[in-house]
């Protein structure tokens, strides 16, 4: 297909949005599948690869894929910047009415996409995929995220769908919406909750990698987890404050009963140094932690203000007049 016909394609009604990070084994199988999905829908569609710093061939599989269908378009950013941040670079170039969020992994199936748009016709903003089962887990990743959902819920003001994912379609409406919040460290699942609007869940089960290894180590998840609690709670602050007035509480019962012992009881209340040591460093522990609370807060308040972009981009294929562009940023 030549440029003319390129720029002749009709505008999308549906955006598929993959953020990529060495997915080169993944990518064609991908693109079949979701290819064999969308074509049954009749529908003008796009699909939307977002490059997140891979070390391997993706971007060169990207760019190959545009090539045969010019409905693949790929962004390549100039580095990783992370899984949610890579995702928003893809919501930034999507331009249909309604827009799919899927792993470049493929263990959420683009044959549920079908099942999405379904509800997404009869009137729902929102459609998300709730995990039925999830094969290829480690017994540690499925006891951590389903705690996590009921710790999330538990202190926050937001109910984010136990068991969901990133796996959804969104409305225009919604992704316009989501794309008004410019906050660095971001947490998507709550921000499409707390957008609000018509949201309804779809299960399936979610299926083993089809090659490669996961992205998410134990740290990623750590950060990941901080930033969905400190986006959308004062708990932990809170919880500094619950510390302060509690070992305050217990320093007062311990003068009575020290005052108590000393009047009253057999010989000294307490014995040697021991007793003082243990309780200063049980107070600077506790200084030392609520310390750390703050210093997350005023960390993402330090990356907020500074005003950044949240990413540049090396490369684009499929979007007109800026196919080769490089060194492009997001203008929020």
């Amino acid at each position: 297909m030549d440029e003319k016909e390129k720029q002749q394609l009709p505008k999308p009604i549906y955006s598929i949005v993959a953020p990529v990070h060495n997915e080169e084994a993944v990518l064609h199988e991908l693109y079949r599948r979701v290819h064999e999905v969308m074509e049954q829908t009749g529908e003008p569609w796009e699909m939307v690869l977002v490059d997140d710093g891979s070390r391997d061939r993706s971007a060169e599989v990207i760019a190959e894929l545009h090539e045969n269908d010019p409905r693949v378009r790929g962004i390549i950013l100039s580095r990783n910047f992370t899984f949610q941040i890579a995702v928003t670079a893809g919501l930034e170039h999507t331009s249909g009415d309604a827009v799919v969020l899927i792993d470049a992994d493929l263990q959420d199936p683009p044959e549920v996409i079908l099942e999405m748009i379904k509800h997404w016709k009869e009137g729902y903003e929102v459609v998300y995929g709730v995990r039925s089962s999830r094969d290829g887990e480690t017994l540690f990743k499925k006891v951590t995220a389903k705690a996590f959902y009921r710790i999330i819920n538990g202190i926050t003001g937001i109910k984010i769908p136990v068991d969901t994912g990133d796996f959804r379609l969104m409305d225009r409406l919604v992704v316009n919406s989501i794309l008004e919040m410019p906050e660095h460290n971001r947490f998507l699942r709550g921000m499409v909750t707390w957008v609000g609007y018509k949201q309804m869940g779809v299960f399936y089960e979610r299926q083993s990698r089809f090659a490669g290894e996961t992205k998410f180590t134990v740290r990623r998840m750590t950060r990941f987890a901080m930033d969905a609690i400190t986006g959308f709670s004062y708990f932990p602050l809170q919880l500094a404050t619950y510390f302060g007035f509690g070992t305050a509480v217990l320093s007062v019962l311990a003068i009575i009963l020290v005052i108590i012992l000393r009047l009253f009881g057999p010989g000294q209340a307490f014995f040697g140094q021991a007793t003082t040591l243990v309780m200063v460093l049980f107070l600077g522990s506790v200084q030392l932690i609520s310390l750390g609370i703050v210093g997350e807060y005023l960390g993402r308040i330090y990356d907020e203000v500074r005003g950044r972009p949240l990413y540049l981009v090396n490369k684009k294929y499929g979007f007109q007049l800026d196919e080769q562009e490089t060194n492009t940023q997001n203008s929020k």
